[in-house]
């Protein structure tokens, strides 16, 4: 706390501190010290175990968690964590002896996972132990990294501050009654000795039931004695008072023996009831408290003497009795003695003469601690294999040294299986070391939780073990479901198999408990139990439905294990729900997400969805609905008074009716269209129809989206939405996802939505295939020809061969080389990334200056990146070497009208050269444009692709009346439709080139990995360490350009990697220069990150940084100087820097117009693909592409097949409509119409009819469709008042006018039009601008809001 002390301020948000506590009782008592201690300094202590569960809210807002280890284990197991473990300054772990027990293991997982944290992200992570006294407290020391001379503190008993008088006192009677009353009556002569002299005693026993029973015994022996008086508390002051609160105890037996001054204390209580008696007991008004062991742990309530009655006691674990612990004896005996009242305490123990020696021997020469790590091995090291911080066998050895067993494995190693002679051969123990790992890794990938590959010593994580880890599965739980789990299973077999988890395999079968089995079994199992109740697993099945039943047990031991096997039920069923969701089963999927809600709320699927409101609607009503078999279908039509009359409680209809409305409930629709033959994009909106009540709803309520074909019990698509308190108001939710579809068709698909916590809680929606007309398949690919690659003197012209560097023309631009340089033929030419297709343009280009010099080159780009690209390389040739004139037309750069009248190429953005186009009547230069060059011209399909069919369509009409030919090239990756791409751009066969995506130049070798994780920032985090092993895979010393989606990740990405090679003991392995020219290079940089991750040989590259950083990084990427280089995705387009290795990290972006992360188109994913391979240096490329899981299989297809470019134009119809109108192109609505076949629009539609929602091609439906499309795009023009239309002709108006003149939106002209008046002030002036449809795409970032 002090560290964060700056300038008297406590930065609260900058630490968190973890108190490691290994009992619920004990995280409870601390959480309640620590949290008034720490109050003055406004720190926030919570408890998170078991019982008290935080959300991610409450734990970001908390200073000082208090946790179990297991709880803590599966927190930073996770990667999604990640944020929460990196702010931890400090962990507390108490009672570290606990290092010997079996839930020592998670200790010892959690020690070594903060120490290998610690070294990796060089962070500085304070451990501190406390324990009982140990006698191998070097070797834990040593283990817990400790310094020996400053940081441990060791004190043996004599420290004690108040000294200790044990007795021991073993029975010899064999006869269990006889020597239950012995155990009893020693045990109260014991009691009443103490309370003679004035002080108080606490009696331990073993079992919740046995407190009361041993109360009521003492008291029984008390009258007996005719000693009721010694216990007697009626003299109190308070008494009187203190009697009305006991009144008021939930439990009888409180009540009871409060008069006679005894009093109980268990977990089975009422936390009110246990609070009460610890207060009793702490003001002297109890003299004897009768407790479980919890107690000793858990409350700090002392006692002068403290009786331990008895030392068996009953563990539904190891399914039987076990001895007393000696931590717990030490814990209990530690009670004795209140060190601010006594001068002495007593401890006493009461057990059998057998076991006497046993106990005498613990506490006087206590036995070293052993580590309990190789029982759970295999699990653990699945856990670090999921979380990524394992990758091989070298690491695991490492991560295997930070543990305790290793320590002990050196001191002790008979222990450990490890015989003399391997101690001599190998002392350092590093091939058992190994040995251990290899096994255990080896049974990981038997059980398919991994993948072990023996040659390179690599681990690979698999959905299964990401699962196990996730979930606390044990190895053996996994190969029992590997074995048991079918796709197909009956609900009872689905019980049976869970009983079959190794979690429960300690349970056994009791003689006593049997009776009580069967009648469970009657009356509170509506499945069938397989084996019966003399079965175990018939047991553990009973159990379980028993549990999901709410039936009480009334046998104690039964008890403990109904308890043990409910705390692990609900993990278990949402674990082989998630496994069989990761298989695609569909029915086993909904199957068992029934039964994790089942176990979550204890309700039986079958009973009725109303029962989930069970605490506000009465148990005769449900009972009756389930009588009446009334569905919620049903419900929702009936009125109140006819569920009134058919439950026979007239006046509860009402509230029936009103719970019906709080019942969960979302309306999906759907439109699916098909984007090739095997590929359908699917529209799903999303509507809750539901009245949203925070009691019963929370914040949010998730839903599963499930796309499933049931014919085949198969699942193609499924991603979590969760529904906000929010989005349940407003507007529908729209999400989009593409989907297969396989020959012969199905029947059907069905979408399905599934609450993730309410049972029966779903919708559905059928697309059905019957009317689906799908694209016809034509792909027409250009062989690449054998041809010899064609000299520059082919150009024959030697102004024209000095502009460029290399001799020959490569393959691609050898075969289109004739039609381009020799012809006027309009020409279409798609290729891969990086084959050189600016080059080709550039032919059409030199062939214009011959025959046409006084006409115009116009060159399209749709980025202002690759403008801007094209200006450098020009200005330097073309302009210098040619002396021919250039201008740039972007947002940053408009020319004047001189310039553009003598210049000889006009480079453009879409939006400019449309803007500049739509008065085309009265700019000359206009029609005075001979070649047109459109580069990227598959964006066509993409957001901004309308303007670019608008461009073409107005450039060929254009032509078309002024009777001079316009010369079309376009340029694009290669394309599946290119022949109507061809035929609308004007290209004969002759013209059309379509090359197949692996001609490169550079061939490519592409690698795709699949991540899991619901959350974007924690799955980017999960993908820097494999990104890392990629490069040192693939690329260890040629350039790398890692993609991903923000300015935020480029800087995370760097400092993750800076981390990893720091690590690897080579931090500054990508950098290649030396160190006065590094400085040199640093001084010139003004961004600050920029300037930290340089020194590491890694640069950063986005929008963000000004254009002297931007140009600086660039030079040192080309120049070999660093050698990786994060930048955004604009880049792949912008800057031609191609690398040896390209990694995509992470495939979406966040879209600040529907606020949630969206996909890459693919044509953006192939671009920053094509910067793999450097055509001068390398033989081959490489990508890796790193994924979301659930899209992996969605990728893996479409990167090697072509995508159809489909058009956009529909959407954005209006504003072009409008221009046209103004420009008087337009005039009535035939003319619309014509107007509408010249685009590509038209193409598709004979084509690909299904996905702009016509049923069929024939020429009627074509016109009815056109017809209504101008129809409805007029209406809506006439409505914001930027036309007028009449019978037979339409004119534009003012608002039209200006709304084309000022490149504006139709809706913003409109908004402004009818919101501006002659008394607007400059306040509401600033609100109406804000609200322009213009801006809808920008985001509130993440660091931007206000408070």
């Amino acid at each position: 706390v002090k560290q964060h002390f700056r300038e008297g301020i406590l930065h609260k948000n900058e630490f968190k501190i973890v108190y490691v506590a290994p009992m619920k009782a004990l995280a409870a008592e601390v959480t309640a010290t620590f949290g008034r201690r720490l109050s003055p300094l406004n720190l926030v202590v919570k408890e998170l175990t078991g019982d008290m569960q935080l959300t991610r809210s409450e734990i970001e807002e908390t200073q000082m968690i208090v946790t179990t280890p297991e709880k803590w284990d599966v927190i930073t197991r996770k990667s999604s964590d990640m944020a929460l473990s990196m702010l931890v300054k400090l962990i507390i772990i108490d009672e570290v002896h606990l290092l010997n027990d079996d839930r020592g293991s998670v200790i010892e997982t959690l020690v070594a996972r903060t120490l290998r944290q610690v070294e990796s992200m060089q962070s500085m992570i304070r451990i501190v132990g406390l324990s009982a006294t140990l006698p191998t407290y070097k070797e834990v020391a040593e283990f817990l990294r400790v310094n020996a001379d400053t940081g441990l503190f060791y004190f043996d008993s004599s420290y004690r501050p108040v000294p200790l008088a044990q007795q021991y006192i073993g029975i010899t009677e064999r006869d269990y009654a006889k020597r239950n009353d012995l155990f009893n009556s020693i045990c109260y002569d014991k009691v009443v000795e103490s309370i003679k002299q004035g002080h108080q005693a606490l009696v331990f026993v073993h079992t919740r039931k046995d407190t009361g029973k041993t109360a009521r015994t003492l008291i029984d022996l008390a009258a007996k004695a005719g000693e009721v008086e010694l216990f007697s508390n009626a003299d109190h002051p308070q008494y009187g008072l203190i009697k009305k609160d006991v009144s008021k105890a939930k439990s009888r037996e409180v009540i009871e023996f409060f008069d006679s001054g005894f009093g109980i204390h268990n977990a089975g209580m009422m936390r009110s009831d246990r609070n009460l008696m610890e207060r009793l007991f702490a003001d002297g008004l109890l003299k004897v408290l009768v407790c479980t062991a919890t107690l000793a742990w858990g409350v700090n309530l002392p006692a002068h003497t403290v009786v331990i009655k008895g030392t068996q006691l009953y563990d539904a674990k190891a399914g039987g009795w076990r001895d007393l612990g000696m931590l717990d004896v030490m814990q209990i005996f530690g009670r004795a003695g209140r060190p601010q009242f006594d001068k002495s305490g007593e401890g006493i123990i009461i057990t059998t003469h057998d076991k006497l020696a046993y106990y005498l021997r613990l506490l006087t020469s206590q036995l070293p601690i052993e580590s309990q790590f190789l029982g759970s091995l295999k699990d653990n090291l699945n856990a670090e294999v999921a979380l990524g911080t394992v990758t091989n066998v070298r690491e695991a050895c490492a991560w295997l040294g930070y543990t305790y067993l290793f320590r002990r494995m050196k001191t002790n190693p008979l222990v450990y299986g490890i015989t003399w002679e391997e101690v001599i051969g190998d002392p350092s123990m590093g091939a058992k070391q190994r040995s251990f790992i290899i096994d255990a890794a080896r049974s990981l990938d038997k059980a398919k939780m991994m993948r072990y590959d023996e040659k390179s010593g690599n681990f690979y994580c698999t959905e299964l073990g990401r699962i196990a880890s996730h979930f606390y599965l044990q190895y053996s739980s996994v190969e029992t479901y590997n074995e048991m789990l079918r796709r197909h299973m009956s609900e009872s077999e689905v019980i049976n198999m869970v009983a079959h988890s190794s979690e429960f395999e300690n349970i056994v079968v009791r003689e006593e408990e049997q009776d009580e089995l069967e009648t469970l079994a009657r009356k509170a199992c509506p499945l069938e139990v397989k084996g019966g109740p003399t079965d175990k697993h018939g047991k553990i099945s009973i159990l379980i439905q028993v549990f999901i039943s709410r039936a009480s047990v009334d046998s104690s031991s039964l008890h403990s294990d109904a308890q043990y096997i409910s705390q692990s039920l609900g993990r278990i069923m949402r674990a082989l729900f998630e496994i069989c969701l990761r298989r695609g089963w569909s029915e086993m999927t909904s199957l068992l997400l029934e039964y994790c809600k089942a176990v979550d709320r204890k309700i039986w699927p079958h009973l009725h969805p109303l029962r989930q409101f069970d605490r506000d609607i009465s148990p005769e009503i449900l009972w009756k609905l389930e009588e009446r078999n009334v569905d919620l279908d049903r419900l929702y039509e009936m009125e109140e008074n006819d569920i009134g009359a058919l439950i026979r409680f007239s006046h509860q209809g009402r509230l029936v009716k009103q719970y019906v409305g709080y019942f969960p409930h979302v309306n999906l629709s759907a439109s699916v269209s098909p984007i090739t033959r095997t590929v359908l994009k699917v529209d799903l909106l999303i509507t809750p129809e539901f009245v949203w009540k925070d009691r019963h709803h929370g914040m949010s309520q998730r839903w599963l989206i499930i796309v499933e074909d049931s014919e085949n019990d198969t699942i193609y698509h499924s991603e979590l939405f969760t529904l906000t308190k929010k989005m349940a108001r407003g507007t529908p939710t729209k999400m989009s996802f593409n989907i297969p579809i396989f020959e012969p068709h199905p029947p059907q698909y069905y979408i399905r939505a599934v609450s993730d916590s309410w049972l029966h809680a779903e919708s559905i929606f059928t697309v059905s295939f019957h009317n689906l007309t799908l694209p016809q398949t034509q792909i027409t690919h250009t062989e690449l020809l054998d041809l010899k690659p064609l000299p520059l003197s082919a150009l024959g012209n030697k102004a024209y061969e000095d502009l460029y560097r290399f001799t020959h023309f490569n393959p691609i631009q050898t075969q289109a080389f004739h039609v381009l340089y020799h012809t006027e033929t309009n020409v279409l030419l798609g290729a891969p990334t990086g084959s050189g297709k600016t080059i080709s343009a550039e032919l059409a280009m030199l062939h214009l200056f011959n025959t046409q010099p006084d006409m115009k080159v116009v060159y399209i780009a749709p980025l202002k990146a690759i403008v801007r690209e094209r200006m450098n390389d020009w200005r330097h040739r073309l302009v210098t070497q040619l002396g021919k004139k250039m201008v740039e037309m972007t947002g940053d750069f408009t020319p004047d009208m001189v310039a553009l009248l003598s210049a000889d190429i006009i480079i453009s953005t879409p939006e400019k050269w449309d803007g500049i186009s739509r008065s085309w009547h009265s700019r000359s230069y206009v029609m005075k444009v001979g070649l047109m060059i459109l580069d990227e011209i598959h964006l066509l399909g993409a957001d901004r692709g309308p303007i670019l069919e608008v461009i073409v369509s107005r450039m060929r009409y254009i032509s078309s009346q002024t009777e001079r030919s316009i010369r079309f090239v376009g340029l694009s990756t290669a394309l599946a439709n290119a022949r109507d791409l061809a035929d609308w751009l004007g290209v004969r066969d002759d013209g059309l080139f379509n090359f197949k995506p692996s001609v490169r130049p550079v061939p490519l070798e592409v690698h795709i990995q699949g991540y899991p994780g619901k959350f974007y920032c924690p799955r980017m985090n999960s993908m820097n360490k494999p990104a890392y092993a990629a490069i040192c895979t693939h690329s260890p010393d040629k350039p790398v350009l890692i993609f991903v989606s923000s300015r935020r990740q480029t800087r995370l990405t760097a400092l993750d990697l800076i981390q990893l090679a720091a690590s690897d003991e080579k931090p500054t392995q990508f950098l290649s220069m030396a160190d006065n020219s590094l400085d040199m290079i640093l001084s010139q940089v003004t961004d600050s990150n920029l300037r930290h991750t340089l020194q590491f040989g890694i640069g950063l590259h986005h929008a963000g940084l000004n254009d002297r950083d931007r140009s600086l990084v660039e030079e040192l990427f080309s120049n070999n100087k660093i050698q990786v280089l994060v930048c955004t995705s604009t880049l792949a387009w912008g800057v031609n820097l191609p690398a040896h290795l390209v990694i995509i990290k992470g495939t979406e972006y966040y879209d600040g117009k529907t606020k949630r992360y969206v996909d890459y188109v693919i044509t953006d994913i192939l671009q920053m693909m094509g910067r793999a391979g450097r055509p001068q240096y390398d033989q081959h490329g490489k990508a890796v592409i790193l994924v979301h899981e659930p899209k992996k299989s969605f990728y893996k297809k479409f990167l090697y097949e072509p995508f159809p470019v489909e058009s956009n134009l529909r959407e954005h119809l209006h504003d072009h409509i409008n221009a046209e109108i103004v420009s008087s192109t337009i005039g009535n609505k035939e003319e619309a119409i014509i107007y509408l076949t010249w685009t590509y629009l038209y193409r598709r539609l004979v084509v690909n009819p299904s996905y702009y929602g016509l049923e069929d091609t024939e020429t009627y439906t074509l016109n009815a469709y056109l017809s209504r499309l101008v129809e409805t795009t007029l209406e809506d023009l006439e409505d914001s008042g930027c036309i007028k239309v009449d019978d037979h002709s339409v004119q534009s108006l003012i608002l039209g006018k200006i709304a084309s003149q000022y490149y504006l939106s139709y809706l913003t002209v409109s908004m402004f039009g009818s919101n501006i008046g002659p008394n607007t002030s400059l306040e509401a002036f600033v609100h109406i601008l804000s609200a322009a449809a213009e801006f809808d795409e920008l985001p509130v970032r993440h660091n931007e809001r206000i408070p």
